[in-house]
């Protein structure tokens, strides 16, 4: 099972802050949960979470879309942060 995390504005925008998954080997990468989840959901979890500049941490660490995943990770997905 993959625990999923939703922050800031994404969470505002899919109105959800968590949710689980269920495990599936075609889960390969972060790129298939988010294909996974805007083909469960619909065009606008599609639009949300293919930003151009969503960020995405496994296990509390930002990786890039790409990176792979395993049963029992949790994913986040967040904007950009900014600071001064």
């Amino acid at each position: 099972m993959l625990t999923i995390r939703f922050f800031s504005m994404i969470r505002e925008s899919l109105d959800r802050e968590e949710m689980t998954l269920d495990w599936d080997e075609g889960l390969v990468d972060i790129n298939a949960v988010k294909q996974t989840l805007a083909d469960a959901y619909g065009e606008h979890w599609r639009e949300v979470l293919f930003q151009g500049n969503l960020l995405h941490a496994l296990n509390q660490r930002v990786v890039r879309p790409e990176h792979s995943v395993a049963d029992g990770d949790e994913i986040a997905f967040f904007p950009p942060m900014t600071g001064g």
